[in-house]
């Protein structure tokens, strides 16, 4: 395993999440080792009525994104129209950044997705899959593969490929 660091930064919309959320995503979080290090920053939703500016609240949700994004990070939106990785893609991914010297920020939209300015702003574009997923449970599935991914790098025996 490369002998470097990468902080990842899990940005996004959300602060309130049922308890499994939480329990689920600190399980994999904490499963990380000290070469990479899993970091949630819950941005608040903007409230939703039946009257409200879905494009207004993207634009604004977005922006809470873009701004809470480290200086120098490599950023990756998660998008439906995205790349889908593998989990092999995502342990090569991960090996790269942690020699590349820059952390990482991952941006997640809120239920109805990011503005165009966020996905532009992005170095990549991340499918997780081509099936939808409820929103909490990105989370986990995001912390899970990162630790899975991590288990490759690191020849440990979670990851069985077979």
């Amino acid at each position: 395993m490369p002998n470097s660091f990468v902080k990842i930064h899990l940005l996004a919309i959300g602060s309130r999440m049922p308890q499994w959320v939480e329990q689920g995503y600190n399980d994999y979080a904490g499963r990380l080792n000290t070469n990479v290090k899993l970091v949630l920053k819950a941005l608040s939703a903007e409230k939703r009525t039946k009257k409200s500016d879905i494009s207004k609240i993207c634009e604004k949700e977005s922006q809470k994104l873009l701004q809470a994004i480290p200086s120098n990070n490599i950023v990756i939106a998660l998008e439906i129209t995205g790349q889908q990785w593998s989990t092999e893609k995502l342990a090569k991914n991960m090996e790269n950044w942690m020699m590349s010297g820059r952390d990482v920020s991952l941006l997640v939209g809120g239920p109805e997705g990011m503005s165009k300015t966020c996905r532009d702003r992005a170095d990549y574009l991340w499918s997780l899959s081509a099936l939808t997923y409820p929103h909490p449970l990105v989370r986990v599935i995001l912390a899970e593969q990162l630790y899975r991914a991590w288990a490759i790098t690191a020849n440990h025996p979670y990851h069985r490929a077979g």
